[in-house]
C-alpha cells in the first residue's frame, strides 16, 4: 500500500482513546498527551476525522460516547486508568463489547503482557528465556527456577520505569530481605510488586510491527551506560527515561550501531522478539525489552504491547532507522489492528 497521505486508506472517523493525567501526574503519564497530539496531527493531516476522548473508570460515559460518535475506528493510547496500569485492558474489552475495532493488542494479550508476572510464566511455560522471579505467596513457586541475587525489585503492573532505580537492587540477604524491600515499595508507592534476578550486562530494546510478511523486526537498539562509575547499577530506570536534569538521563544512550560480533546475538533476540509477539498474539506493534548476560545469552525482561509513540521514544526512534517515517509507522498500525495485508 502507498503511504498514509496518499490515500490509500478509506478516510474515517478516529477517536484517539487516551489516557487523561491529572495534576498529581508524573511525567511518564503526560507523556500520553504528547503521543496524542502526535497522532491527532498525522490522522488530520491524512483528512481523517479525529475525537480524542479521555479514559476513565465511568465505562457507561465511554459506551455513550462511542455510541453517539460511532467510529470508524478506535485508535487506544490507554496507558493508565485513574493513574494506575493495573486496569488498562478495560479500555479494549469495551471496545471488544462494542465491536469497534482499534489499534494495537487485543484485551487477552494487554492483561498478560502488563501483568509482568504473568507474562514471566507463559514465557517460561513456553521454555523462552526470562530471569527468575521472587512474589510472596506465588502458587507457582515449585515450578520456576529459584531466584539468584542479585535482584531488583519491580513493579507488577506499572512500565515506564515506575519505582526503577538503583535503589532496586538487592545484592544479598536471602527471600526475608526480598520481603522486606518489597513491602517497603508497596507502602511507599502502592500496588504490587515482585523480585528479579538481575542480569548483568547489557540491555536491549527490540520493536516489532506488524506488515504484510508478518511482523517486522525493526533496528535492534542498545541502551549504553556511558561514564557510569564503578558500582554505579546500569538500569533504564525512571530517571532515565524521564528526569532531564539526572546523570541517568544525559549518561544512558541509545544505539544502533554494532561489531559484526554481535549479529549472531541480534539474530537470537529477533527471533526471540518474534516468538513472543506471536506467543502473546500481538498486532499492530510492540517491543521486547531484554537484558544479556556476560556469557552473551540474552534474557527477556519485558514484553510492552502497545509501546510508546511520542516521536523521541525508542519505537520510532527505530522505525527512523529502518527508514519509515512517522505516517507509514501509523498506517501499518492501523492495517494490521484492521487485518489489512
Amino acid at each position: 500500500m502507498a503511504a498514509l497521505g496518499a490515500g490509500c486508506l478509506q478516510r474515517m472517523r478516529v477517536v484517539i482513546l487516551h489516557s487523561d493525567p491529572g495534576e498529581s501526574s508524573g511525567k511518564d503519564e503526560e507523556d500520553t498527551l504528547v503521543q496524542v497530539d502526535a497522532v491527532t496531527r498525522l490522522l488530520e493531516e491524512r483528512g481523517d476525522e479525529v475525537v480524542r476522548i479521555p479514559f476513565h473508570l465511568d465505562f457507561h460515559r465511554t459506551v455513550r460516547d462511542m455510541e453517539r460518535l460511532r467510529p470508524s475506528f478506535v485508535f487506544n493510547l490507554v496507558e493508565a486508568v485513574e493513574g494506575t496500569g493495573r486496569l488498562i485492558h478495560t479500555a479494549p474489552a469495551i471496545l471488544d463489547h462494542l465491536e469497534i475495532p482499534y489499534s494495537g493488542a487485543g484485551t487477552e494479550a494487554v492483561i498478560l503482557t502488563s501483568n509482568k508476572l504473568i507474562a514471566k510464566k507463559f514465557l517460561h511455560a513456553s521454555q523462552l528465556p526470562t530471569p527468575s522471579w521472587f512474589f510472596p505467596n506465588d502458587p507457582s513457586v515449585a515450578r520456576r527456577p529459584r531466584v539468584e541475587f542479585p535482584c531488583i525489585v519491580k513493579s507488577v503492573w506499572e512500565h515506564a520505569s515506575i519505582g526503577l532505580d538503583e535503589e532496586s537492587i538487592v545484592v544479598s540477604g536471602g527471600e526475608d530481605e526480598l520481603l522486606r524491600r518489597i513491602r517497603e515499595r508497596r507502602e511507599s508507592l502502592g500496588g504490587d510488586w515482585f523480585a528479579e534476578s538481575f542480569i548483568e550486562g547489557r540491555e536491549f530494546n527490540i520493536s516489532v510491527l506488524g506488515g504484510d510478511a508478518g511482523p517486522e523486526v525493526l533496528p535492534q537498539a542498545e541502551m549504553r551506560f556511558d561514564g557510569f562509575p564503578p558500582g554505579k547499577a546500569r538500569v533504564v530506570g525512571y530517571r532515565a527515561k524521564w528526569e532531564a536534569e539526572s546523570f541517568e538521563y544525559h549518561h544512558t544512550r541509545r544505539s544502533f550501531d554494532f561489531d559484526d560480533k554481535d549479529t549472531p546475538l541480534l539474530r537470537e533476540m529477533r527471533d526471540l522478539a518474534v516468538e513472543c509477539w506471536r506467543l502473546f498474539e500481538l498486532r499492530g506493534y510492540a517491543r521486547v525489552d531484554f537484558r544479556v548476560d556476560v556469557n552473551n545469552r540474552p534474557w527477556i525482561l519485558e514484553v510492552n504491547a502497545n509501546p510508546c509513540l511520542s516521536p523521541d521514544a525508542g519505537f520510532l526512534a527505530a522505525a527512523d532507522r529502518a527508514g519509515l517515517e512517522f505516517g507509514r509507522v501509523i498506517e501499518r498500525i492501523v492495517e494490521d489492528s484492521l487485518g489489512f495485508h
